[in-house]
């Protein structure tokens, strides 16, 4: 079941504040700031703004691309935040981020009240782990704003079949909303949700058949980093993830993801670099 838009990749990506990505050159990276408590890689500043200014330079400083802010766990069980939670911490957060360095700014949320006042305070793209799927009002948010946006596919809930032609199926969902919508095709970034409803074994295999989804030429982001399936391999607690992190950053980008998302700056941003030098040679 392929999706109903093919051809949908555009040559380029723009995240804001200035920047444009060209596909294709080299991978792109995105770094986390959880302004949460309870994120499930212990990383949440939990409001301190310090913190997340600091986090924020060091992306700078190492060459991350964009900075992707959040306000809710979205670790399995955990509690729902309240929207208006939320979005009291992540606008402060974004504002000070935004004040701070000079990179592009994604919100992190599923909620288009959250999304807008993010947008407002300085955030320039969007990133929804519900694919649009969950409020009705964001994709229309995201077209009537222009901004850039990464909509991932979530397999909690759904019955499984095959994990690319569950991805496959997700994405045609999404891809419906955002053409009802009308967001600009340019505009978006899939992401296959890894750790997202799978089974470790389901997770791997994903890994090892990203190739069939480069085949949609759709630009694609994936977020392996921490995740409990490389504690669960390598019998590792959260703190010792760093190596099976860097080892699925680099099977990801031979097999063809534009963006990664991740937690550990510096250290893989050196793992993409080299990754790049070894498959997309200048």
């Amino acid at each position: 079941m392929w999706p109903i838009i093919r051809n949908y990749r555009a040559s380029s990506f723009e995240p804001g504040r200035g920047s444009s990505w060209a596909w294709g050159r080299r991978t792109h990276v995105m770094g986390i700031i959880n302004a949460t408590q309870d994120s499930f890689s212990g990383d949440g500043i939990d409001g301190q703004l310090d913190k997340a200014v600091a986090l924020a330079n060091s992306f700078e400083a190492c060459g991350i691309d964009v900075i992707d802010i959040g306000g809710a766990s979205s670790r399995p069980g955990a509690d729902p935040t309240p929207v208006e939670v939320e979005k009291s911490r992540v606008v402060p957060v974004v504002e000070a981020v935004r004040d701070a360095v000079d990179l592009p700014i994604s919100i992190d949320t599923t909620w288009a009240v959250v999304a807008e006042a993010a947008l407002n305070a300085g955030a320039t793209m969007v990133n929804d782990i519900t694919g649009f799927l969950l409020d009705p009002d964001l994709a229309p948010l995201v077209a009537q704003r222009e901004v850039g946006a990464v909509a991932m596919h979530n397999q909690r809930g759904r019955e499984h079949h095959d994990v690319i032609d569950d991805i496959v199926a997700g994405f045609n969902e999404t891809l419906s909303v955002c053409e009802a919508a009308q967001i600009d095709a340019s505009k978006l970034i899939l992401d296959p949700g890894f750790g997202f409803g799978w089974s470790v074994a389901q997770n791997l295999e994903i890994l090892r058949r990203l190739p069939e989804l480069t085949q949609l030429e759709l630009p694609l982001l994936i977020g392996t980093s921490r995740k409990s399936s490389i504690g669960t391999v390598l019998r590792t607690d959260l703190g010792e993830r760093l190596f099976g992190t860097a080892a699925t950053v680099a099977q990801a980008i031979c097999a063809g993801i534009d963006v990664i998302r991740v937690h550990d700056g510096s250290q893989m941003r050196e793992v993409v670099t080299m990754t790049d030098a070894i498959i997309r040679p200048e």
